[in-house]
């Protein structure tokens, strides 16, 4: 078994861990969705029923009151209307009784509703002067007990609401319970497994790491003894070559001399890895096997290594022999997207370069280490965990969007009144509800961005109409603070070529986060001047700063910097610096002047 094998096989109980997870959240979902679904459906319209009956029931008393009164001209189109009305929603009441008891009231409405409406037909046809004095002897007490029916049967049915919401909420403890346990569980197993696995891959490790260890210290006799077939086991076999031609040449000062080319040959020969070391004027001086079988480097025309090579092999061994041989140091990538595609016979390869200076005896550099490591595996995991943020951010979306109309119709007053404490509680769910819903949109816009969906539509728009909304939409939140919000357009500035809404979401995420980090009593200023071909916004705040060792992590996925407290996953500033890139401009931070930090970025101008 290879070593790749080995390793994914100590991942396997971690993955496990993650699909236990996973199928337990999707079941309390589901479970939570169908709990709510029920209350709607068993008592919801029932209530709905109730209410319309008792507003028809209303309207067809005041035009009885009205022919009482003598102005049956108003009366007749009212009576029939409500009497229609009423009818239709006693059937829909009948067809949905759900609660104990509900039926009988359902029978008693219906019985009193016939009496009503065999009263109502006696009274139309008495005299006007008989109707003045039998409306209240007859047709007022028969309209309350038809009300005082309906009344019954939306008390049961808000009863049944507050109770069936009780045992949601029972059930949804019982549930966070179980998912606790669970949790636990799993990642104690999943944990325990890998590190037992972990331990086993290892052990090889520490052998060849003792052979090394005695070689070093003068023991040529030491040799790495390891069965297998995978990488380490290659790895010692070589070591012990290596070691027996150390003893050999040591003997002669032939191999004093060859000691070293030999012993680092033999080394970067063993290594899975391409690796590719060129001179200054980028010449190949040295491959290993991998270089040689997959990029196709040393095998063909002798006079040109590179010949052979994919063009976009050779751009970026050149890109990186060049970062090298500037003196700019070590090559070191910044992420998964410098990542090297490659199309071969055993599938699709990723390799990340990385790159060390070759020195001569006067310390000068005489050309470039590349490494190409094989990070495939890793990006697998990578996009799995890309998928795994997005489906889980599109599953939180409708359940979300049911809870906050959920609590929407409760805090309106839809589904009945609520006491002042209640209304506050669910004001502050909405809350919590519209802060979860950021979050979700911002794993969803991740998602876009790595999926490359994230297009923009840049068109001319006027600089101060950005500056304008922005400054808007931020003006209360900005008051809760008690920050002012300071205006610094340096005139004249020319329009920008923009995604309205786009770059809108940037300047107000920058916006956002000065106003958490600005203290009360401060300022935060937003300012747009120009810079040659470009126009650069910047917003300043005066709070705490930004420490130089993370002014440039802060713009990587979930990153926040230690110590910091608020809301957020960590994602606006790296949508934010997407976005930007998309317009073709660039985005940093850096110290303010006086204190604070100021964000900024560029954006081109328009024609």
């Amino acid at each position: 078994m290879s070593l790749r094998s080995k390793l994914l096989l100590a991942l396997i109980p971690l993955a496990g861990a993650l699909l236990l997870l996973g199928g337990q959240a999707v079941r309390v979902i589901a479970q939570q969705g169908e709990l709510s679904q029920r209350i709607l459906k068993d008592n919801y319209r029932s209530v709905l029923a109730a209410q319309r009956m008792k507003e028809a029931v209303e309207r067809i008393d005041s035009a009885m009151a009205f022919r009482a009164a003598g102005r049956a001209d108003k009366a007749a189109p009212q009576d029939a209307q409500n009497r229609t009305r009423f009818s239709s929603e006693l059937s829909i009441q009948e067809h949905n009784i759900t609660e104990a008891g509900e039926a009988e009231a359902t029978r008693e409405l219906r019985a009193r509703w016939q009496s009503y409406l065999t009263e109502a037909d006696r009274f139309v046809a008495l005299a006007p002067e008989v109707q003045r004095t039998d409306y209240f002897a007859t047709m007022e007490p028969a309209f309350l007990r038809v009300k005082t029916a309906a009344d019954r049967i939306l008390e049961l049915n808000q009863d049944a609401m507050v109770r069936k919401s009780e045992q949601v909420r029972i059930a949804a403890e019982k549930q966070n319970a179980m998912m606790l346990a669970a949790t636990l569980a799993a990642a104690l197993s999943g944990v325990l497994a890998s590190v037992w696995i972990t331990g086993q891959l290892l052990r090889p490790l520490s052998v060849l790491t003792q052979a090394v260890r005695r070689v070093a210290e003068g023991d040529l006799a030491a040799r790495a003894d390891l069965r297998g077939s995978d990488e380490i086991a290659q790895l010692a076999g070589e070591f012990n070559t290596m070691a027996a031609r150390i003893a050999e040449y040591r003997r002669s000062s032939l191999g004093e001399l060859l000691q070293a080319q030999h012993a680092s040959q033999a080394a970067i020969d063993s290594l899975p890895d391409p690796v590719v070391i060129l001179g200054n004027e980028g010449a190949v001086l040295n491959v290993n096997h991998a270089a040689e079988a997959l990029l196709q480097i040393g095998s063909g025309a002798r006079a040109d290594p590179l010949a052979l090579a994919t063009a976009p092999v050779r751009e970026l061994l050149e890109k990186v022999r060049a970062h090298v041989i500037s003196g700019k140091g070590a090559y070191e990538p910044k992420g998964f997207e410098e990542a090297l595609r490659l199309e071969g016979n055993g599938g699709t390869r990723y390799l990340l370069p990385r790159a060390e200076p070759v020195y001569s005896e006067e310390a000068g550099i005489v050309g470039a280490a590349i490494v190409l490591q094989d990070v495939t595996r890793l990006w697998r995991f990578d996009e799995l965990k890309n998928d795994l943020v997005a489906t889980v951010a599109h599953e939180f979306r409708t359940p979300l969007t049911s809870l906050r109309m959920a609590i929407h119709l409760c805090v309106e007053g839809t589904v009945g009144p609520v006491t002042e404490k209640q209304s506050e509680l669910l004001h502050g769910a909405r809350q919590d509800c519209e802060r979860l819903q950021d979050i979700v949109d911002d794993l969803l816009d991740l998602a876009r961005i790595q999926a490359g969906r994230g297009e923009v539509v840049p068109q001319p728009c006027a600089t101060r109409e950005l500056i304008d909304k922005a400054l808007a939409a931020q003006k209360e939140s900005a008051h809760s603070a008690g920050v002012r919000l300071i205006d610094a357009l340096v005139e004249p500035v020319p329009s920008v070529l923009a995604d309205r809404e786009r770059i809108g979401l940037v300047l107000g995420n920058m916006i956002v986060n000065a106003l958490r980090h600005a203290p009360r009593g401060s300022s935060v200023e937003l300012r747009a001047e120009r810079q040659s071909k470009e126009v650069r916004f910047s917003v300043r705040d005066q709070g705490p700063g930004v420490p130089r060792e993370y002014q440039q992590r802060i713009f990587e996925k979930f990153f926040r910097v230690p110590g910091t407290t608020g809301e957020g996953v960590g994602l606006g500033l790296y949508i934010s610096r997407e976005i930007v890139r998309a317009h073709g401009g660039e985005m940093g931070v850096e110290t303010a002047e006086g204190g604070g930090a100021r964000f900024w970025f560029t954006l081109p101008a328009s024609a």
